[in-house]
């Protein structure tokens, strides 16, 4: 009984500092007007007459130029163009872009429903389980970019614009 007892306290306490520290790692957030979308996960946002360019964290979307690129600007469009959303953001990236998860006024996680669109890879760097399980649901479904033979991931398609003359 003793033991179950400590068994019971240690898993609470993992718990609870296991959730002291999520909320560290997205404990800042930006809420304001989308008042730009510049492709498919990067969004500005406006709060209080200053602009916050957002990148969408953990995912990659295709670019442009690319297949299925406006594609996933057009979703990203009308799920938060013009629309308040909630940015929870840990740290900025190397372009001064908040990094960052964007919550929809009706509370979806736009990050994740441009993954079960099949319309974004999950980030080559990111190791989030839940992200990586959303992108192979889209893959065994064939969804948006998943139906094409042999998709080109972003961080290839850039690279190989890159080495063009």
């Amino acid at each position: 009984m003793k033991n179950d007892y400590k068994r019971l306290l240690a898993k609470i306490l993992v718990l609870a500092v296991s959730m002291f520290i999520g909320s560290l790692l997205y404990s800042k957030s930006i809420r304001g007007e989308v008042i730009s979308i510049q492709d498919g996960d990067t969004i500005t946002v406006l709060k209080a007459k200053k602009q916050y360019r957002i990148r969408l964290d953990g995912i990659d979307c295709p670019e442009k130029k690319q297949a299925y690129g406006n594609v996933a600007r057009k979703f990203t469009s009308d799920l938060v163009f013009g629309k308040t959303v909630k940015v929870k953001y840990e740290k900025r990236d190397r372009y001064g872009r908040y990094l960052g998860t964007v919550i929809t006024p009706g509370g979806k996680n736009l990050n994740h429903e441009l993954l079960k669109a099949g319309l974004a890879w999950q980030y080559k760097y990111n190791k989030s389980p839940v992200l990586k399980s959303l992108e192979a649901k889209a893959r065994r479904q064939r969804k948006g970019l998943w139906s094409d033979a042999k998709p080109i991931a972003p961080w290839d398609f850039r690279r190989g614009v890159r080495e063009k003359p």
